[in-house]
């Protein structure tokens, strides 16, 4: 009927899930996230210590900025402190994923013992049914996170759901943003870009379907130095790329919403440096 679909505030307050850090295994990032605390009468501002407990939030970027890195980095790191993470891979099968997973863990000094039995994933990069029939992944991750107590999930990518098929990419989205939060997922979303020519903005192909839906949206964007002028801003020679991220929003919680320089070290890691503005000025 349809009053059982109306609540009070007051009933659903017991509901309301504690808000705290889950780590992400990038270094710099867990204290770009912050909650606001009432104390005696004073507003206090504090780091979250990571992305917040069940939110999903989608990192987007060109290709080869960093976001299958980052999402590795976050399973890994869940994985090791003994959170099972469910690894969606719709682009690659799952073989070279689980090399991807093994190298980082080398990178970031993880013993694979702690990890081997954390971590599982589903290939809808080699099963065209799981990439192709929604309902059908649904159940499939739904199955996993019964069967082996899951907390985290990723998927890499989201676009891949959809892709050929952009119209579609809201209805997927969403489908996918009520699955997770009804099953209680911590979630990373890799969604890809179109082309470099929208930078810094957290439209993904599918338009902005996937950011307005999600809990918050984590862009990634790389520039060729081409000028001299360039060459002089960002301190570096002609010809460098210069990586830059930013949290272009989330609804959950408090972020630092300015724009970051970050690095992909020659292990494979992702590295939140300084503020851009703070990089430029000294």
């Amino acid at each position: 009927m349809a009053e059982q679909n109306v609540y009070s505030l007051g009933s659903l307050s017991s509901q309301v899930p504690k808000l705290f850090g889950v780590a992400s295994g990038v270094e710099g990032l867990d204290n770009l996230f912050y909650k606001v605390e009432y104390v005696d009468g004073k507003v206090t501002k504090s780091p979250l210590g990571g992305y917040p407990y069940l939110g999903v939030i989608n990192i987007t970027g060109v290709a080869d900025t960093g976001k299958s890195l980052m999402v590795e980095q976050f399973a890994v790191k869940q994985a090791s402190l003994g959170y099972r993470t469910m690894f969606v891979t719709v682009e690659t099968p799952k073989e070279f994923i689980a090399q991807s997973l093994m190298s980082r863990a080398k990178a970031m000094g993880i013993d694979f013992d702690k990890i081997g039995k954390n971590i599982f994933i589903v290939d809808a990069a080699s099963n065209h049914r799981l990439r192709e029939d929604l309902d059908y992944l649904m159940d499939t991750m739904a199955y996993g996170i019964k069967t082996f107590n899951i907390k985290n999930a990723v998927i890499d990518s989201v676009t891949g759901l959809f892709e050929a098929k952009e119209v579609m990419a809201r209805s997927v989205v969403r489908k996918i943003y009520n699955f997770l939060k009804k099953w209680h997922q911590t979630a990373l979303l890799v969604s890809q870009k179109r082309s470099s020519s929208e930078e810094m903005s957290a439209e993904a192909a599918g338009g902005y379907g996937v950011a307005h839906i999600v809990d918050g949206t984590i862009v990634l964007y790389k520039k060729l130095i081409m000028s001299r002028f360039e060459s002089n801003l960002y301190k570096m020679p002609i010809g460098s790329v210069i990586r830059l991220f930013r949290i272009d929003g989330c609804r959950m919680t408090g972020h630092d919403s300015r724009t970051y320089l970050f690095e992909i070290t020659e292990t494979g890691l992702v590295r939140i440096l300084s503020p851009l503005d703070e990089y430029i000025r000294g």
